[in-house]
C-alpha cells in the first residue's frame, strides 16, 4: 500500500510513481564555483552586456545586495544540465525579519538568451508548480516548452525554500531519509527551518534574485502553485512587477479545505466528460455507457483494489487511492490522456493488470502536454502548504470536511478527503487562511485559466484576476481540457509570448478556443 495522499499537488502531470513509491529521493544539486566563460551550441557570439539594477530590496544588508554577485559556473548536476546551463547560489536571510542573521543558499540555474544582445529584455524567472518542485531539475526537463522565449530572455529557475538544494526539508525516520514519516519527524529533523519556508519568504527571495540578476522589475512565469508565488510577490512588491504570467491559476479566495472541495468537483467533472466521450467514441469503453455507469464501475473497482491491490510492476501495487490519482494524472493531460486512460482501465478491470495505468502515469512526467520535474518532495509539499495555511482544524471540523469532500465526488472524494488531515498536527502556526495578493499600482499581470482544468479549477483564475486589483489582473480564458494550456494551445501561446515580448496584454474578455470549444 502506498502512503496516504494528503493534498493534490497544484502542478501539471504529477507522476503516480512518486505516490506509489514511499518517499521521493531528491536530486543532489551541484555547488557553484568560479566564473566560467563559455558559449553553448546555438548561442549568439555577440559580446554580452550584463544588466545592473539600482533598486535593491529595502532593509537588507549590503553584504546581500550591492556587495553580492552571482558567480555562475557550469552545472554539475542534474546530468541534464551539464551542457548549456549555468548554476549559482544566492545568499539570502533565513529570516527576513532578522536580515543580519543566519543566511541560506538558494540554488539557481540559468539558460542564457540566444538572441541579439540589444534585444534582450532581461531574465524570465520560472516556477513550475508544486509546492515541492525543483526548478534546477525542472528547467532542463521543460526547456522545450519555453525555448522560443530565449530570443529575448535568459531563462532562470531555482529551488524554492525547502526543496532540492535550498534548505531541503527532511521528514523521514532519520535526518538523511528523504521519505515522509509525519509532522513529528519534520519537526525533529527540520524544525529550525519550517517557520521560514512558506511562500511569502520565497517571494522575498524572488525580489533579491531580481536585483542580483540585474533587473529593475521582475519578469516571471508561474504555473499552478507558481501562480500563488507570483501573486504574493506582486502584493509585496507592486512597484517591482514587470511582466508576470500566472498560468493555471490557483484560487486566492479559498482556504485549504475549500480548495480541496473545488478541486475534487473539478476533477470529477473532467472524469465525467471523459466518460461521456468514452461511451460515444471508444469501442468496448471500460467505463460503460456514460458518467453514471462510470461512477458505479469505478466504485466497484476501488472496492476491489482496497481489498486486494493490483500488481503495478517493479514490485509495486496499485490500491484505491493510487487508482484515483493515476486517473487524475491522465485527466491533467486533457484529451491527449483520454485514449491511454481507456486502454489502461481496460487492462486493470478485465485483467487485474495495474502496470499500464501506473506506467502511463509515470510517463506523464515527460509528456509534451504537461511535463513536469520528477523530484517533487512530499515533505516539502506538506511543509510549504502548512507554513502558508493557518487552518488547524479540530476533530469535529475534520469529520465534517472529510464527509463534505467525499460527497463532492463519487470517484475521487475518498482519496481527496485525506487532505483535511494535512496540517491538523503541524508543529508550527501557518501564515494566513488565504494569501494576500492585491497588488494595487502594479503593472498588468496576465492570468491564464482553462475552463476544463481538473487541478486548478477555472473560477480560481477569474478570482485571481479580480483579487490582484483593477487594472492589474488581466484574464485570458482558454476553452481547453487539462491542467495548463501553455504551450499546447496556440492562441494562448501567441498571446502570452506577445505579452512577454512587448508588455501588451490581450483585450478584456479574450477567449482562446480549444478542445472544449
Amino acid at each position: 500500500m502506498s502512503d496516504a495522499h494528503p493534498i493534490r499537488s497544484r502542478r501539471p502531470g504529477l507522476s503516480v510513481g512518486a505516490r506509489i513509491i514511499a518517499g521521493v529521493v531528491l536530486a543532489a544539486i551541484g555547488a557553484v564555483g568560479a566564473w566560467l566563460q563559455h558559449d553553448a551550441p546555438g548561442r549568439s557570439t555577440e559580446p554580452r552586456t550584463e544588466f545592473t539594477a539600482n533598486n535593491p530590496p529595502a532593509g537588507l544588508p549590503t553584504a546581500l545586495t550591492t556587495s553580492q554577485h552571482l558567480h555562475w559556473s557550469r552545472c554539475t548536476s542534474p546530468p541534464t544540465a551539464r551542457t548549456g546551463y549555468d548554476c549559482a547560489a544566492m545568499k539570502a536571510p533565513l529570516d527576513y525579519r532578522k536580515p543580519d542573521g543566519r543566511t541560506i543558499d538558494v540554488a539557481l540555474i540559468r539558460r542564457k538568451a540566444t538572441g541579439r544582445n540589444a534585444r534582450r529584455i532581461g531574465s524570465l524567472v520560472l516556477n513550475f508548480g508544486g509546492p515541492g518542485v525543483s526548478g534546477v531539475s525542472g528547467l532542463p526537463e521543460l526547456l522545450n516548452q519555453y525555448k522560443p522565449l530565449l530570443d529575448r530572455y535568459d531563462l532562470v529557475s531555482f529551488d524554492p525554500r525547502g526543496v532540492g538544494a535550498t534548505i531541503p526539508v527532511r521528514c523521514g525516520k532519520t535526518a538523511d531519509d528523504t521519505g515522509y514519516d509525519g509532522a513529528d519527524a519534520c519537526a525533529e529533523h527540520s524544525g529550525a527551518l519550517l517557520p521560514y519556508i512558506g511562500t511569502s519568504h520565497t517571494a522575498r527571495d524572488l525580489d533579491l534574485m531580481r536585483y542580483l540578476l540585474g533587473d529593475e522589475r521582475l519578469h516571471y512565469f508561474g504555473v499552478s502553485y507558481g501562480t500563488a508565488l507570483g501573486a504574493v510577490y506582486a502584493h509585496l512588491y507592486p512597484s517591482h512587477v514587470g511582466r508576470l504570467v500566472l498560468e493555471a491559476s490557483v484560487d486566492p479566495t479559498k482556504d485549504l479545505d475549500e480548495e480541496q472541495v473545488s478541486q475534487v468537483k473539478a476533477v470529477q467533472a473532467a472524469f465525467d466528460r471523459f466518460a461521456a466521450h468514452c461511451a460515444a467514441r471508444i469501442r468496448h469503453c471500460p467505463t460503460g455507457d456514460g458518467p453514471e455507469e462510470a461512477a458505479r464501475r469505478m466504485a466497484r473497482l476501488a472496492d476491489r483494489l482496497e481489498k486486494k491491490p493490483s500488481p503495478a510492476g517493479g514490485g509495486r501495487n496499485l490500491d484505491a487511492n493510487d487508482l484515483a490519482y493515476a486517473v487524475s494524472d491522465h485527466l491533467d493531460l486533457g484529451t491527449d490522456g483520454w485514449s491511454p486512460l481507456a486502454k489502461a482501465l481496460t487492462a486493470l478491470i478485465d485483467h487485474n493488470d495495474g502496470r499500464p495505468l501506473s506506467k502511463d502515469a509515470d510517463d506523464i512526467g515527460s509528456a509534451d502536454r504537461a511535463a513536469t520535474p520528477r523530484d517533487s518532495s512530499r515533505a516539502a509539499q506538506t511543509a510549504i502548504t502548512c507554513a502558508d495555511s493557518s487552518l488547524r482544524p479540530g476533530f469535529e471540523r475534520l469529520d465534517r470536511d472529510e464527509a463534505r469532500i467525499k460527497a463532492a465526488s463519487p470517484v475521487f472524494g475518498a482519496a481527496w478527503s485525506t487532505g483535511v488531515y494535512l496540517c491538523y498536527d503541524w508543529p508550527f502556526d501557518g501564515e494566513r487562511a488565504t494569501p494576500q495578493v492585491n497588488a494595487d499600482g502594479a503593472a498588468p499581470v496576465l492570468v491564464v485559466g482553462g475552463t476544463g482544468d481538473p487541478t486548478t479549477p477555472y473560477p480560481g483564475a477569474r478570482h485571481m484576476a479580480r483579487a490582484l486589483g483593477d487594472g492589474v489582473g488581466v484574464l485570458l480564458t482558454a476553452e481547453e481540457e487539462g491542467h495548463g494550456t501553455y504551450p499546447q494551445n496556440r492562441c494562448v501561446t501567441e498571446t502570452v509570448d506577445q505579452y512577454l515580448r512587448t508588455g501588451r496584454t490581450p483585450a478584456p474578455g479574450t477567449v482562446c478556443r480549444g478542445s472544449m470549444s
